[in-house]
């Protein structure tokens, strides 16, 4: 029997809107919304986009009889707001200032909190919240330390996914979360190695923009000298430079393409810089699950491997070759970012878990 107690799930991405609706733990309804370059042409921002985005989803909802009065709770993509604790947080005026105005930078998980609240603010009973944006901060005050006053280590990660598997993997071990320490890697389009400790992510590279192993879109840590005489070269603009750091660096700058599968084949077909570029790219994350297990003084319960590129089994045992030596490897691929969102919407609904106040 369907509840009336629905939760929502909306997480916004570039180019894609995905919607699911639970009914406690069971999912009753998903759907990926593709959105044209035409589409999004007309908007300067993309926090500009959210009434069109809402509008598509509340068709979509109507389309397939899902009454929008039986959605108790609305859980967004959390964006980039304010660095915050981990958590879920009531969407309130202060988030929906700092959501418009990109306080952290623009990204269309920005629009996931703000279509949460207007689609919330129209069902009486019904709440928005986020939960685990990639903002989320549990740095040590060590783990902050650049090298440098001018520069600041910041936590910028895929926090959803990994905390979300962190408490998967405690649940099948009959564990609380809180009591281990675990090495968690998402393995995407951008790649995150956190070092969870007793519940707290204390330390994790910078995934979006400049820390850590390459990936399929992004550069990871590059030699700063060699980058410094780029950027004063006068043969690319900040953009480019940006561009060449994020989303056109990794494979897609060594391979030209973002799929790692497309790489795996190529590695295994003969093509020696494909097996190249797959090794390294192995390698680096291996070297950063060394580095975690140091900041966790190496008392390590567990290596997690998540994300797409984890249903890789040579990726993944090109990894464990090198760091199966430091704790268990257990693997958990793919990310289910929906079916997180709908866990953090059921634990506030249950009352097992009280919101946070965003301010």
């Amino acid at each position: 029997m369907i509840s009336k107690n629905l939760i929502l799930a909306i997480n916004p991405g570039s180019t894609s809107t995905k919607i699911a609706v639970f009914s406690g733990a069971e999912q009753i309804f998903v759907k990926n919304i593709k959105h044209s370059a035409e589409e999004l042409a007309p908007f300067e921002k993309i926090t500009d986009q959210y009434e069109f985005r809402k509008n598509i989803i509340l068709a979509e909802l109507k389309a397939n009889n899902i009454e929008l009065e039986s959605l108790k709770v609305i859980v967004g993509r959390g964006g980039l707001v304010k660095f915050i604790p981990s958590g879920v947080y009531s969407v309130n005026e202060a988030m929906i200032a700092d959501l418009k105005a990109g306080i952290n930078g623009e990204h269309a998980s920005n629009l996931g909190g703000l279509i949460a609240n207007d689609i919330a603010q129209s069902i009486q009973g019904s709440k928005a919240y986020i939960a685990d944006p990639v903002v989320v901060d549990e740095l040590q005050d060590v783990a902050r330390i650049s090298g440098h006053p001018a520069f600041e280590r910041v936590s910028i990660f895929h926090a959803l996914n990994q905390k979300a598997i962190a408490r998967t993997y405690a649940k099948d071990i009959n564990k609380k979360y809180e009591d281990l320490n675990l090495i968690v890697v998402h393995l995407g389009g951008g790649i995150s190695v956190g070092a969870h400790c007793k519940g707290r992510v204390i330390d994790v590279n910078q995934a979006l923009d400049g820390e850590g192993p390459f990936s399929p879109e992004r550069s990871g840590t590059i030699p700063v000298g060699q980058l410094a005489k780029l950027c004063f070269s006068g043969k690319h603009t900040l953009d480019e430079v940006k561009k060449m750091i994020t989303g056109k660096g990794g494979y897609v700058a060594y391979l030209e393409t973002n799929d790692a599968y497309e790489v795996e084949k190529r590695a295994d077909s003969g093509d020696k810089k494909a097996e190249l570029m797959q090794n390294a790219m192995a390698y680096q994350v291996s070297k950063e699950i060394g580095a975690m297990a140091t900041v966790l003084k190496g008392k390590v319960d567990a290596i997690l491997l998540t994300g797409g590129i984890a249903y890789s089994k040579p990726f993944v045992a090109l990894v464990k070759e090198h760091v199966e030596f430091l704790a268990p490897i257990a693997v958990y691929p793919g990310e289910d970012e929906m079916k997180a969102l709908a866990l953090n919407g059921h634990l506030v609904l249950s009352d097992e878990v009280v919101a946070s106040e965003y301010k």
